[in-house]
């Protein structure tokens, strides 16, 4: 209850922001500088939850529980290989554009749908001040799940990336928002050693050629305007052509129904990622039958 009135608060603050940025862009301001976007200030908390979590554990010994571990085997990109349109289900119980989504958060039950309805991969929010995530979240999914789980953070320390292979996630999100491309391409030869897969996300042209030149192997292209949270599914499609084929593809956010699962399907997309249209639907099973089109 308190988390999610301190969430409201913020979203004030946020669309608050969101108006006085436009405006900001109208007339730049001369003194006192920009407000910070929320994607600025999620990077920023996540710099800070990193620096504390070295507090309590160093670097070298997250690493070292990491790299004692079997690496991976890829499962999440091996999974969105297959010949089908592959579907990533979300576990999150709130969203900075939204508020909370889910007051009664049965994550647990949740997962075990998701693997019961033919989900690919579970997508599993560990943010925790904007998404009210938590890493035991991922930790508990994992490890009552077959399928593989990405960590679906906002990842800014080589830190995190073993943080999440000691969790158990089989892949991480890289945003190229945060990120440079020198900082993806090491990150993604982390994820390599480890045999973590990486799902790099891209919002425009200039990302896409970003992730492209770090050497991707997975792009997702989010439809979702993390700056201001505006949502624009033809994002998708006008920036698939842009993305070489041996690269898979995943469309992010936004998708709602089977129509636009099908148009998807239809530009060549290999997975979608969906959120919050699953975690509204109060029988999961039968709504991705229906985002398939099965029914």
């Amino acid at each position: 209850m308190e988390e999610g009135i301190a969430l409201a608060g913020r979203l004030i603050e946020f669309r608050k922001s969101t108006r006085d940025s436009a405006q900001t862009d109208k007339n730049k301001q001369s003194s006192g500088g920009e407000r910070m976007t929320v994607l600025e200030e999620l990077a920023d908390y996540a710099k800070e939850r990193t620096r504390q979590a070295k507090r309590k554990i160093s670097p070298e010994q997250m690493r070292g529980r990491a790299l004692e571990l079997p690496k991976g085997i890829f499962a999440f990109e091996k999974a969105l290989k297959k010949p089908e349109l592959s579907f990533i289900c979300e576990c999150k119980k709130a969203s900075p554009s939204k508020g909370v989504i889910a007051s009664d958060f049965p994550y647990q039950k949740i997962a075990r749908e998701y693997e019961a309805a033919g989900a690919d991969c579970i997508s599993v929010l560990t943010e925790p001040r904007w998404f009210l995530g938590s890493d035991r979240y991922l930790e508990e999914i994992v490890s009552m799940v077959k399928i593989p789980c990405i960590r679906k953070d906002f990842t800014v320390d080589e830190y995190m990336i073993y943080e999440a292979k000691v969790l158990g996630a089989s892949a991480v999100l890289l945003i190229c928002s945060i990120l440079s491309k020198e900082q993806i391409r090491e990150y993604i030869q982390i994820c390599d050693m480890l045999g973590l897969s990486a799902l790099v996300e891209a919002h425009d042209e200039r990302e896409v050629q970003m992730a492209v030149d770090a050497k991707s192997r997975i792009i997702g292209v989010n439809n979702r305007n993390l700056k201001d949270f505006s949502v624009d599914t033809d994002n998708s499609r006008r920036l698939r052509e842009q993305i070489p084929t041996e690269i898979l593809f995943v469309s992010e956010s936004g998708v709602q129904s089977a129509k636009d699962v099908k148009k998807l399907r239809e530009i060549g997309a290999d997975a979608v990622l969906i959120g919050e249209t699953l975690m509204r639907a109060a029988d999961k099973k039968a709504k991705l039958r229906e985002l398939r089109g099965v029914i």
